[in-house]
């Protein structure tokens, strides 16, 4: 039976609203939280970034489920950094934190002023990246010359277990490629048979055994209307093919790409309903491919209505 988290989108909520919303779910019986890392959000209406790092502190201090976080070390982040910040989390709350890896998205990664590379070279730093990391947290003194660049590097505070380090991947080729180094997958909702094929990708290529956890697109809300128009204004701009998205390198470029969408574009790519028995049928055959944890994003903006029917009607459904 697969734990059912909840997401902590930091791109629609100010961090101090997040603190509110995380406790509410945990109240009402959710079994994670996944925090996103961004420095811009993907449209000017959901309109917030909080610093993920210093917020997951203050969260996990009053909580006592996992947390987990995604990020993007090479750029914007230096891979030592991202591994003492990692290393702090875990030393405070032990075994309660993992940390999931990808390549990242210009949006968010060029504020530094750097080339964006092509997906490729992205790759390769992440795998620099990850080397680095691990060496870090057993303990190493590390020098490392490459796509990233480390001098006598060592970290002091060592948790007691290191996290995990989860590969974020949304395709079935980046999927099979995160299976030989990563400790486990994390993917986002999508068609089911194309779900399938991500999980398969990752299990036949190293991953066999290794944890797996869902990222779960959706809209929830009194009405079907009221769900569909929620997604449509806080998600039109996040619905594309990743080689899209990871290339646009400003806000106002999501916003005028979003100006294309249509809300019925967003069935497929969200699951849109009012009936919280719906949601639950869609849970259940996310859990039947092999989930450990499903994390729930209800990507419009009435989360308290959410976690307040979830709590009551959909979690007690899926025990």
């Amino acid at each position: 039976m697969a734990e059912i988290g909840y997401q902590a989108s930091h791109e629609q909520f100010a961090p101090s609203e997040l603190l509110k919303l995380v406790d509410l779910a945990e109240k009402a019986g959710f079994q994670a939280i996944n925090s996103s890392d961004h420095f811009h959000p993907w449209s000017e209406r959901q309109g917030h970034s909080g610093f993920s790092f210093a917020w997951l502190g203050a969260a996990m201090r009053n909580s006592s489920v996992p947390y987990g976080v995604v990020c993007a070390p090479g750029q914007r982040y230096h891979p030592a950094i991202v591994a003492q910040a990692a290393a702090t989390l875990a030393e405070m709350f032990p075994n309660r934190f993992w940390v999931a890896l990808g390549s990242g998205e210009a949006l968010n990664e060029k504020i530094t002023g750097q080339v964006w590379p092509p997906k490729e070279i992205r790759n390769q730093r992440l795998l620099e990246c990850v080397t680095v990391m691990r060496r870090l947290l057993a303990g190493e003194t590390v020098s490392h010359r490459g796509l990233v660049e480390v001098e006598n590097a060592r970290l002091y505070s060592l948790p007691p277990v290191s996290p995990l380090l989860i590969g974020a991947a949304v395709t079935k080729e980046t999927a099979a490629w995160a299976g030989s180094w990563a400790d486990g997958l994390i993917t986002i909702s999508k068609p089911i048979e194309e779900l399938r094929e991500v999980v398969k990708a990752f299990r036949d290529n190293g991953g066999e055994g290794k944890p797996m956890y869902l990222k779960v697109q959706l809209s929830y809300a009194h009405t079907e209307e009221e769900a569909l128009m929620g997604a449509f204004d806080q998600w039109k701009t996040n619905i594309f093919q990743g080689t899209v998205l990871a290339d646009l390198p400003t806000v106002a470029h999501f916003d005028a790409a979003g100006e294309f969408v249509k809300p019925e574009d967003l069935f497929g790519k969200v699951n849109i309903s009012a009936s919280p028995e719906k949601h639950t049928q869609w849970i259940k055959e996310y859990e039947s491919l092999g989930f450990q944890k499903i994390i729930l994003h209800n990507v419009n903006r009435e989360q308290e209505l959410f976690i307040k029917d979830f709590g009551e009607k959909v979690l007690p459904a899926l025990r």
